[in-house]
């Protein structure tokens, strides 16, 4: 049996990463390969923090990937640089809206070719005008897309340098100027189309389309920037499969990766570091040149000993489920393993989507709570055993909106309550759309449980140390210049600390952005 990983002792290391997580594993490797002597501090007793896969139903295998699920702004270039061996794989639709139309069930399918597109959006709307105004709506943000992408991975470019970047005043306007609102309403007018374009800018991220702050457009940004295109990916063998091999790929450069290690204060000069962690079994230090911060501002903070940044809101309700069998539509017309296999919009219409921000920010749930769906094992079956696979098992991944942190009490018994009130009232909008109950169509565990949980902001915060449960540790930023930053968007107050989380510049999302960032701004500093 191979001894566990840790730090040895006395010895000091070129840079210390605090955090296992994806992008703490994406700093260390590319930092190890480059020759420096580098440990990695993990608090739990596996890597990969919030993409990780598990089996979270008794006896029954099947991976799932437990909270973050989609690849959409990992660059090729860190899947190249780092030799990693991962496969993304395209689902094969888009997305499908369920609707109601003339009081008959139908819906909006985008994917399978644009001819199927197009027809899609005739017999939901009635014309070829939607679908034409929904193209070149697309075509703007495609070519935002191909501009602004390879910038994540550069060193910050002003304002200005990505403006003149962009090179397309209409999108610039639309996009970082007024609210997203404003765009989406000039160009489209279908309500479903509407909400469908605008939950981009609503995930993790609670907000209205019209919300000065312009948080949703920065959210909408980095939906629809991804890779150049847009798209958002199935992992290979669960998000776990990722950062199994980001995990391997910093292990053969030489980096060590201690798991049970939770690093408890960081004490710096802005020259040399020492890193103070507990395990089960006892203290250590470790010193280090650098020190680089897989987690939120709050955590880097409490860390240090500075003031801690305004509070985080998150804004999500995450289902994992397993069924024995996908449900049918009361749209007979479309086909479940098509309409699962993309996003699966309920309750999303632009104007529901108001409602429920207006309803939860003033403190009451939604009464028709918005949620997006997917079928993993439809695009990647291996997630599960061959029994299941073979007897039509399939995973559904529900992801709500607008069921923010302050509707929960932060007193257990009353959060839960919440979370069934909430979770009852999102699967009942998904009912509406199909011709038998989901409850129906529900695995059951070893122990004779329906195979179905749920997990809120208070749970984020509580099992993963997300301030308020916010997926991105805070309300994403611009990815260009801004004060305090850095040439990279890692810096902090302290010249050998770096934060290379989600709430880095360019942080959020699994995209490893921040720790090639991190990284990258150790690696070329004079003296690095």
């Amino acid at each position: 049996m191979t001894a566990p990983e840790g730090p040895r002792a006395g010895r000091a290391y070129d840079a210390v990463v605090v955090g296992g997580g994806h992008n703490g594993l994406v700093a260390a490797a590319y930092l190890a390969r480059a020759g420096r002597s580098v440990l990695v501090l993990e608090r739990l007793d596996h890597t990969g923090g919030a993409a990780v896969s598990a089996r979270p139903f008794a006896g029954l295998d099947a991976r799932l990937s437990r909270y973050a699920y989609l690849v959409g702004l990992l660059p090729r270039k860190i899947v190249r640089d780092l030799g990693l061996d991962v496969r993304l794989r395209t689902r094969p639709v888009s997305s499908y809206a369920p609707a109601e139309r003339d009081g008959r069930p139908t819906g909006l399918l985008i994917g399978g070719g644009e001819r199927r597109t197009r027809e899609a959006f005739a017999r939901l709307t009635g014309s070829d005008r939607e679908y034409r105004a929904w193209r070149r709506f697309h075509a703007m943000t495609g070519r935002v897309a191909r501009r602004v992408f390879p910038t994540l991975t550069e060193p910050l470019p002003t304002r200005e340098e990505l403006r003149r970047r962009v090179d397309d005043e209409a999108a610039w306007r639309a996009l970082f100027e007024e609210p997203i609102g404003v765009a989406i309403e000039e160009h489209l007018t279908d309500d479903l189309v509407r909400g469908v374009v605008l939950t981009d800018a609503l995930i993790g991220t609670f907000a209205d389309a019209h919300d000065p702050s312009l948080k949703q457009n920065r959210c909408f940004l980095y939906h629809v920037i991804g890779g150049g295109t847009g798209a958002w990916d199935v992992p290979v063998g669960g998000m776990g499969a990722l950062t199994d091999a980001l995990a391997a790929a910093a292990r053969r450069a030489g980096a060590v990766l201690a798991t049970g290690h939770e690093a408890v204060r960081i004490a710096t000069d802005g020259r040399t570091a020492e890193v103070a962690y507990r395990t089960a079994t006892g203290e250590g230090v470790a010193a280090a040149r650098h020190v680089l911060v897989n987690a939120s501002p709050h955590e880097l903070a409490a860390l240090t000993g500075d003031p801690a940044p305004a509070p985080a809101e998150g804004a999500q309700l995450k289902v994992n489920m397993l069924l024995e069998r996908l449900p049918r539509l009361r749209d007979s017309a479309t086909d479940p393993r098509e309409a699962f296999a993309g996003t699966f919009h309920v309750a999303e219409g632009y104007r529901q989507l108001a409602a429920a921000y207006a309803r939860a920010a003033a403190g009451e749930p939604p009464t028709a709570p918005p949620s997006e769906i997917y079928c993993h094992s439809l695009t990647d079956p291996s997630i599960l055993g061959p029994d299941l696979a073979g007897r039509g098992y399939h995973t559904l991944t529900l992801f709500g909106l607008h069921t923010p942190a302050r509707l929960f009490a932060r007193d257990a018994g009353q959060d839960d309550a919440v979370r069934e009130d909430l979770l009852t009232a999102t699967l009942a909008q998904l009912d509406a759309h199909l011709a038998e109950p989901l409850a129906g169509c529900l695995a059951t565990d070893a122990d004779g449980r329906p195979c179905i949980e749920a997990r809120t902001p208070p749970d984020l915060e509580r099992d993963l140390r997300l301030p308020g449960g916010h997926i991105f540790h805070g309300d994403l930023a611009w990815p260009y210049a801004q004060d305090g930053a850095g040439r990279w968007g890692v810096a902090t107050r302290h010249a050998n600390v770096l934060l290379c989380g989600a709430g880095a510049v360019r942080g959020g999302g699994v995209s490893g952005v921040p720790g090639h960032n991190a990284a990258m701004a150790v690696l070329r500093a004079r003296g690095g």
